[in-house]
């Protein structure tokens, strides 16, 4: 799989990476942990060098990957994440500079390794200035224990506070043919100050898989259930986007998954998206999305279809939004 580089100075990851969130947060029951474990040494073994977990999956996430990884270690890049409360997004947000030096060993702990190649803040904390924040991880770089900076759904005023204390190498939000709201403001600023962009949700949440209709029901535990977007009346208009979308997968002997990964690539050399899946068929057509070429005719034919049909229903709830794009 080819390579990208996140950032002027950030690391080098595989096209696509693994988000390793669903194996244990958020889409209903955790996978067994000697089946995520195989998981992610497939998708290393088909040239994935890029997992990204978080304190806040639980510490069996981070635990997971560790060792997965160890026989491979040097060859990957491992992310993952600070900012919640005793680890819990539900708790609150805390980015202290003392809560982020624990968090920072205890994930040194449950990833098995003695750096972490990209840390991220999970969430802007608005109690705690972003300059205590940058400068906290500034010495843990210093310190050999964190390789590189990121931040995860923070805003433009964020960013620059950040950048300007200590470089941010990535900022980890959604985007997606079903949500392009960095498109306004977000990109330019990760472009101005050469930060790369690393795409959670790339596929919204499975619905641009084509697997999602309005007859559709989630599990107890997923997410999904309390998202304005997933509602039925939503699902019901979003799914003619997703019928749009499968006509250009048909035409280039793709599936829909792949057309919607392909075109993240295609926006930007510095943009690298991290689908998450439990299943091998799954891992394999999203690293299969690296290898669709969009033509500029082809971008211009989603561009239009999305024009055409804007997406119904909010990504997150009034709650969650609170968090987002301090």
């Amino acid at each position: 799989m080819q390579k990208r580089t996140l950032g002027k100075n950030g690391p080098q990851v595989s096209a696509i990476g693994l988000g390793c969130m669903g194996l244990t947060f958020g889409y209903g029951p955790a996978t067994e942990k000697s089946t995520g474990i195989e998981l992610i040494r497939a998708a290393y073994e088909r040239g994935v060098t890029f997992f990204d977990s978080a304190e806040a999956y639980g510490a069996v996430n981070e635990e997971m990957v560790g060792e997965a990884v160890a026989p491979f270690r040097d060859q990957v890049v491992i992310a993952t994440k600070f900012g919640f409360r005793d680890g819990n997004a539900a708790a609150g947000l805390d980015s202290t500079p003392a809560r982020i030096r624990m968090v920072a060993e205890q994930s040194l702990k449950r990833l098995k390794t003695d750096r972490i190649d990209l840390f991220y803040q999970h969430r802007v904390d608005p109690n705690v200035p972003m300059e205590d924040v940058a400068g906290t991880v500034r010495d843990l770089i210093q310190e050999g224990k964190v390789k590189h900076f990121g931040l995860s759904e923070a805003g433009v005023k964020a960013i620059r506070a950040a950048h300007a204390v200590q470089p941010v190498a990535a900022l980890q939000s959604e985007y997606s043919m079903f949500t392009r709201e960095p498109e306004a403001e977000i990109l330019p600023v990760l472009e101005e100050l050469g930060i790369g962009f690393v795409c959670f949700s790339p596929l919204g949440k499975g619905f641009l898989t084509g697997k999602i209709d309005a007859a559709t029901t989630f599990s107890e535990g997923d997410v999904r259930k309390n998202l304005p977007r997933f509602a039925d009346d939503a699902r019901e208009a979003n799914h003619n986007l997703v019928n749009l979308i499968g006509e250009v997968a048909k035409r280039k002997n793709a599936t829909p998954a792949q057309i919607a990964l392909a075109w993240l690539l295609a926006q930007k050399p510095w943009i690298t998206p991290i689908p998450g899946t439990t299943k091998l068929h799954r891992l394999e057509e999203n690293i299969g999305g690296a290898s669709v070429e969009l033509t500029p005719a082809d971008l211009k034919e989603l561009a239009d279809v999305m024009a055409k049909v804007p997406v119904k229903g909010e990504r997150y709830n009034a709650q969650m939004m609170k968090t987002v794009n301090r």
